[in-house]
């Protein structure tokens, strides 16, 4: 079985593969594991550019064994917070989101009495998610299910099914509407950090659930730290893994498939391709647009173009900043005024998430250092109109092909990062005194900077934007099909394109494609945890930010290790040095 893309949904794949007695080789454009899921070194800080939080991190739901089959989460430390985000208005009056429905409930009472009606209805709905999620189905897909075992999956949901029912037929959007008070009227659709427009409230109840039951925490050693688990995985199973190697073609023969093609003209032969790819990538060019069937044509020619269709891209500015700033919180989202978002390229919405970031993982920065995540919605056109060259390019380093090797996009493009990391800092020094003169090391990144280093269309994250008509139709196609397309065998889709989601769904797919490869083979599909490190271990993180020392001295195992990925500057699309030392977000 040939694997292509080395993100979550293709190592998970692998290692399913493995565990089923196939023999594997995944090819990887990038010099490390993860894709999305990633981080690296600046300095003596460790930038984190996934994980927030991870749904599953904890026990009592399917997505937990997932990530323990995967060996993710074993021999480290799982993170649990009491605050989920907390989002503060354009006047400084700040709403806590606290995961625990009693303690959210009390907290918005206090804001405003009068909206204690739909006050009570929310805090019920996240009561009532806390126990759903522990029948929420991850393992097996629903495609794959009999008509038993559907029935016995809808009946584990007829206790809340008003509240299911109720929650996916109301957008948050429309919802939020029922509030008196303006703040909380406003501020409820910022839950998740950013303002979805498409999102019903289902999504936040099942966040704020998963998190109130200690199941969306963040786990020691960060998103490349996870990366580098499963591939550790997979690499124990016996699995292959190619890096630096980018996939031009599928090559097909008979309608089948039989093997890929690289950029450097090398050819390899398998049974079985499996792609773990962006959906666009995968279809249009690493297939040239054959065998699309009118729903898949559809989605990848007309319905991917129109607005709201796709997650949107990131801008990410980084900081490493010399001091401790204990009063920083963990995680805010900050609605802002015409003057603050003026000169933040791309800005989707008036808000934008930060991050205090070692408040949650202490070891991204030395004693008495602090590193600053600052987020925003973006669309990937205006800085694509900004930019000199070619998005990405591979050249020869030293006999070897590469393929996130620096480009330089030019002066406007350097100058709108240099903008967007200036303003960002003179926001947070006026809220935080003597923060700007603090910054030691910066990065800034793009949707340009996600399509570089993982190849994705339009640089979005997740790709497909769930709960709208393309997440929808592929999910509908899927389960009537499988994740394959018509008329030609030997393929499978596999990854977030092809299940709609974050991590965990990356995961997931890996475990449904490899369910769905032991039926076409009339193999009993297996899986097993992964028991050659100790458990995860849990621990709910105090008020204080835990230092560097603390950690070291909590446990005499030592913290999981991660290899840094390359780094851009603000001012070009420049690789940093890679070192070795340390371990290392896109909410899910």
């Amino acid at each position: 079985m040939i694997i292509i893309g080395g993100g979550l949904g293709g190592l998970s794949t692998g290692c399913y593969a493995r565990m089923n007695g196939y023999r594997t080789r995944i090819f990887e454009m990038h010099e490390i594991p993860g894709g999305s899921c990633t981080g690296w070194e600046r300095s003596d800080f460790t930038f984190d550019w996934c994980i927030s939080w991870l749904l599953g991190n904890g026990p009592g739901n399917e997505m937990y064994q997932i990530w323990l089959e995967l060996g993710a989460l074993q021999g480290k430390e799982m993170r649990h917070f009491d605050t989920f985000n907390i989002v503060r208005g354009r006047d400084g009056r700040a709403v806590r989101f606290y995961s625990d429905p009693d303690r959210l409930e009390a907290h918005l009472l206090g804001i405003s009495r009068a909206d204690a009606r739909p006050i009570r209805e929310f805090c019920d709905g996240i009561r009532t998610f806390r126990k759903a999620l522990a029948v929420y189905p991850f393992l097996k897909p629903v495609g794959l299910m009999g008509r038993v075992e559907r029935w016995r999956m809808l009946a584990s949901f007829l206790p809340y099914f008003n509240t299911v029912r109720k929650s996916l037929t109301v957008l948050m959007t429309d919802y939020s509407t029922r509030f008196r008070d303006p703040l909380l009227r406003e501020t409820f659709n910022f839950i998740l950090y950013e303002k979805h427009p498409a999102f019903p409230v289902l999504p936040f109840y099942f966040q704020l659930a998963a998190h109130a039951n200690h199941a969306a925490g963040v786990p020691e050693g960060g998103s490349l730290g996870l990366a580098r688990s499963i591939e550790q995985r997979y690499r124990r199973l016996g699995g292959e893994i190619t890096y630096n190697a980018k996939a031009e073609e599928i090559i097909v023969e008979d309608d089948r498939a039989v093997g890929v093609r690289l950029s450097d003209g090398r050819e390899f032969r398998a049974d079985i391709v499996v792609s773990a790819a962006d959906g666009y990538t995968t279809v249009m060019e690493l297939l040239g647009g054959r065998y699309l069937n009118d729903t898949y044509r559809r989605l990848y020619t007309s319905l991917i173009d129109e607005p709201g269709q796709l997650s949107p891209g990131y801008v990410s500015l980084f900081l490493g900043l010399r001091k401790p700033f204990p009063e920083g919180d963990p995680c805010t989202t900050y609605l802002l005024t015409e003057q603050e978002a003026h000169g933040l390229t791309g800005l989707r919405c008036p808000s934008m998430n930060v991050q205090f970031r070692t408040r949650h993982y202490p070891e991204q920065a030395p004693e008495a250092s602090t590193v600053v995540f600052a987020t925003y919605f973006s669309d990937i056109e205006p800085w694509r109109a900004l930019r000199e060259g070619p998005e990405r390019a591979s050249r020869i380093r030293r006999g070897e092909e590469l393929h996130t090797l620096p480009v330089r996009h030019g002066r406007e493009y350097t100058a709108a990062k240099r903008r967007v990391r200036t303003g960002i800092e003179s926001f947070l020094d006026a809220r935080f005194p003597g923060f700007t003169s603090a910054v030691a090391v910066a990065d800034v990144s793009t949707p340009l900077t996600q399509v570089r280093y993982t190849g994705v269309h339009d640089g979005t994250f997740p790709g497909w934007n769930p709960f709208v008509e393309g997440s929808e139709t592929i999910e509908q196609e899927i389960n009537k099909n499988g994740p394959v397309l018509p008329g030609l065998s030997g393929f499978y889709l596999s990854g977030v394109w092809a299940t709609i989601g974050g991590l965990i769904r990356a995961a997931a797919a890996g475990r449904h494609v490899v369910q769905f490869i032991c039926r076409d083979d009339g193999r009993e599909f297996t899986a097993g945890i992964d028991d050659t490190a100790p458990p995860p271990t849990h621990r709910v993180l105090p008020v204080e930010r835990p230092t560097r020392r603390a950690v070291r001295d909590r446990a005499t195992r030592p913290a999981a290790a991660a290899e840094p990925a390359t780094t851009e500057s603000v001012g070009t699309e420049s690789v940093g040095t890679e070192t070795t030392t340390a371990t290392t977000r896109t909410p899910v």
